[in-house]
């Protein structure tokens, strides 16, 4: 394993570990019925830089906000909001996607035709105007975010999967397993599915950092998370007081916006060379 992909492994291992303490944090401030210490306004503590000591003596490693808080705790809770973007996103896009590219790439004819114009459909409405759509509907916060980038990303995912699915229709072992009588979703889930399994480890390593990508994006505008760190809010808040010399929150948020989105795109393409079967026999 190259050294890149290590470094990598334990940069995402870090953002899960992040990830993890924030939603540990999160959980009890709700049980407690508490502000959680992330949210809590110390104005006697505004405007500190990195590394500076407040009147009480707290340290904070990254400074603070115009509020007194702490830019290191809020980083924390911008990566547990990440996490919860990319995996739920990713739970309701990829298993639609591939369910559909499953049934067109093996059916083919009608069953062909419909996914196609469902995905010729959904890819051209606009991804944000209909994100927005549907917070009106369900109002803003996170749940919103979910339904809008999980029903407007599994497209790519369905194109992927139904294209790998017409080379393997037509295989030597899934004629065989027509001949032996077994039904379509066996062939399907147990036959084809597994030999393109590699597909769907490669679309959610993409996935992941593009839904992150498009939620701090949303929250920037104030479409999406409300109340909570994260890290569109975050850039939103810092952008202006960058005049006032104050930059170390717009900072520290982008370049952990970079080395996430960074970190997820050189494992994909590690993943594609080192799974899919076509550039392996070209090596």
């Amino acid at each position: 394993m190259k050294l890149s992909v290590k470094l990598c492994l334990v940069a995402l291992a870090l953002y899960a570990g992040a990830a993890l303490f924030g939603e540990v944090q999160y959980r009890v401030a709700q049980a407690r019925d508490v502000t959680a210490v992330y949210n809590t306004v110390s104005l006697d503590a505004r405007y500190l830089p990195p590394m500076a000591k407040a009147a009480d003596g707290t340290r904070y490693i990254l400074g603070t906000d115009n509020l007194g808080r702490s830019v290191a705790l809020r980083l924390v809770q911008g990566a547990r909001i990440a996490f919860h973007v990319g995996i739920v996103t990713s739970l309701i896009a990829i298993p639609l996607g591939v369910v559909l590219g499953l049934l067109g790439g093996y059916f083919g004819g009608k069953v062909d035709s419909l996914v196609v114009w469902l995905c010729a459909t959904v890819a051209s409405m606009p991804g944000l105007l209909f994100i927005l759509a549907i917070s009106l509907v369900v109002g803003q916060g996170l749940l919103g975010i979910y339904l809008g980038i999980g029903f407007t990303t599994w497209v790519g995912v369905c194109r992927t999967i139904r294209a790998e699915v017409m080379k393997h229709a037509n295989r030597a072992y899934v004629h065989a397993a027509k001949t032996l009588g077994y039904s379509h979703l066996r062939i399907m889930f147990r036959h084809i599915l597994p030999n393109v399994a590699h597909v769907i480890l490669i679309q959610f390593s993409i996935r992941f950092p593009s839904a992150v990508s498009t939620e701090v994006f949303i929250s920037f505008l104030g479409i999406g998370v409300q109340g909570e760190p994260s890290w569109g809010v975050m850039i939103n808040n810092a952008r202006m007081r960058l005049w006032q010399g104050v930059w170390w929150e717009m900072t520290f948020t982008t370049i952990a916006i970079f080395v996430l989105v960074l970190v997820f795109n050189h494992l994909a393409d590690y993943l594609r060379d080192r799974l899919d079967p076509a550039l392996r026999c070209e090596r």
